[in-house]
């Protein structure tokens, strides 16, 4: 165990770093509200490539995919890494057709309350800021948790220093400030991922020994058609695609890409590359699982490294994990920054643009508060997770169904919802419960408002009122004003 003072010393350096470098970047290119929120079309394939990369590999990626591959074996994993990439490939087509009918936008929630009107513009945000929330307590939970391997620092302390470097330069720069510091952190997180992955390895004696022990002790593991593997591989999938598709980051994103090629090519290659790390930090759940049945799995990967690394290497994992948690961090507080600064204007309508500002920075620090108590606790969000994935799976048809169809309408939006959450959580699991039914509740959520809103369209025939896309465009707000 490292000394607790010299692990706060270089984490207080390594975050402070990052904020400085951001801050000194946004000072330089930082425009009004509009640029603070969405920087729209600035951003090339290269630099969308990075930033989408960066922001998907969370802090969760050293202890989530190893605990799925203990829990569902192989099927579990393969799962786990295609349902991390879905969402960036489902945004293409989303992203395209979201810029031709709001060339001008800046949110999800903007393009829900043009369309479906105060209901569904609600409900939707609701879930939104629900699923950031629980995003960004996990992220600082886990660097919490990760510094407590390398020393016993108390968690309140990480999560204060993390939160608070990333708080500096997000809430000042905004978007601009997330997507440079992304490009700058994926640097560091691909080479010492790579690293991590060679001592991984090296303590788990190779890949062979590994298949060779999980043959005698757990075959059905490595099964790629083992009924339990595919089950928690399609939970993995639909969950984490469907929910994807409501982070506010990504549709900052699609905004700030330079054009529509960009955006194909930039989300595309940001998801492939997603994949393979996904896939290789499961496989060391099954590599701890052949080597320690019965040991935790929710700390796989450092159960194995630990007592194999030198000491500048598990120096090495705080800026890794930092790097990896900012990232994601960054994102989540952005993307809540963002829809204050979209979604307080319209209750405050003749606010400057200036005070919109000032007031979103004032309120994503109120809300770092409840989050570094949540992280401080040390607890496992993952029930409250899979319930966020529960509520965006209830919500994708009735919300994206709208950008195609000009049938669709508001209160279709509202009772397919309202179906799909209800059906799905008669079947989701209680709190400590095991989940027998999760991969139906989630398939139930998901497909019960699709048959919902498909039947009130025939029943409603040819005398419903028929949506105009074209007015889309004309109720996009101006942020700089």
């Amino acid at each position: 165990m490292r000394s607790t003072a010299s692990v706060i010393t270089w984490l207080i350096l390594f975050s402070g770093g990052f904020a400085l470098a951001s801050v000194l970047y946004a000072r330089r290119v930082l425009g009004g509200l509009e640029d603070y929120v969405i920087a729209r079309n600035s951003q090339n394939t290269l630099a969308t490539m990075a930033t989408l990369l960066a922001s998907t590999l969370g802090g969760w990626i050293l202890f989530s995919p190893a605990q799925a591959a203990a829990w569902g074996g192989i099927g579990a994993v393969l799962g786990y890494a295609i349902g991390a990439m879905s969402p960036r490939l489902a945004m293409i087509p989303l992203g395209k057709r979201m810029r031709e009918v709001m060339p001008a936008g800046h949110s999800l929630t903007e393009f829900i309350m043009a369309r479906y009107g105060r209901g569904m513009y609600g409900l939707t945000l609701a879930i939104m800021l629900f699923y950031l929330f629980i995003a960004l307590s996990a992220e600082i939970t886990a660097i919490a948790k990760l510094v407590t391997l390398i020393a016993p620092v108390p968690l309140w302390q990480t999560a204060a220093i993390v939160m608070a470097a990333t708080l500096i330069y997000t809430s000042y720069g905004g978007l601009r400030a997330s997507i440079f510091t992304d490009k700058v952190q994926v640097l560091v997180i691909l080479p010492l991922l790579g690293v991590l992955f060679y001592f991984g390895w090296k303590a788990a004696g190779g890949v062979m020994p590994t298949i060779d022990a999980l043959r005698l002790s757990a075959p059905q593991m490595l099964s790629f058609t083992d009924p339990v593997g595919i089950k928690a591989g399609l939970t993995f999938f639909v969950a984490i695609l469907l929910t994807g598709l409501f982070h506010q980051g990504a549709w900052q994103r699609i905004y700030a890409s330079r054009d529509a090629g960009t955006v194909r090519n930039g989300f595309l290659f940001g998801g492939l590359m997603v994949m393979p790390f996904i896939f290789i930090m499961g496989l060391f759940g099954l590599a701890f699982k052949a080597l320690v049945p019965n040991g935790d799995s929710s700390v796989a990967v450092f159960a194995l490294i630990m007592p194999h690394i030198p000491d500048w290497f598990a120096f090495a994992l705080i800026p890794l994990g930092l790097a990896l948690v900012m990232s994601t961090a960054d994102s989540a507080i952005s993307a809540v920054s963002s829809l204050i600064a979209i979604d307080m204007g319209r209750l405050l309508p003749n606010a400057t643009s200036e005070k919109m500002m000032q007031l979103s920075r004032s309120l994503i620090v109120l809300l770092a508060i409840p989050v570094m108590i949540v992280a401080a606790q040390g607890y496992s969000v993952l029930y409250l997770f899979l319930l966020a994935d529960l509520l965006c799976s209830a919500a994708a048809f009735p919300v994206f169904y709208g950008l195609f169809s000009k049938h669709h309408n508001g209160w279709r939006a509202v009772v397919g919802t309202a179906f799909g959450l209800v059906t799905g959580l008669l079947l989701f699991p209680a709190p400590g419960e095991k989940p027998v039914y999760l991969l139906e509740s989630f398939l139930v959520a998901t497909f019960v408002p699709v048959a919902v809103i498909l039947l009130m369209q025939a029943f409603a025939g040819k005398t419903a009122k028929v949506f105009e896309f074209s007015t889309l465009a004309a109720a996009v707000r101006k942020l700089d004003r």
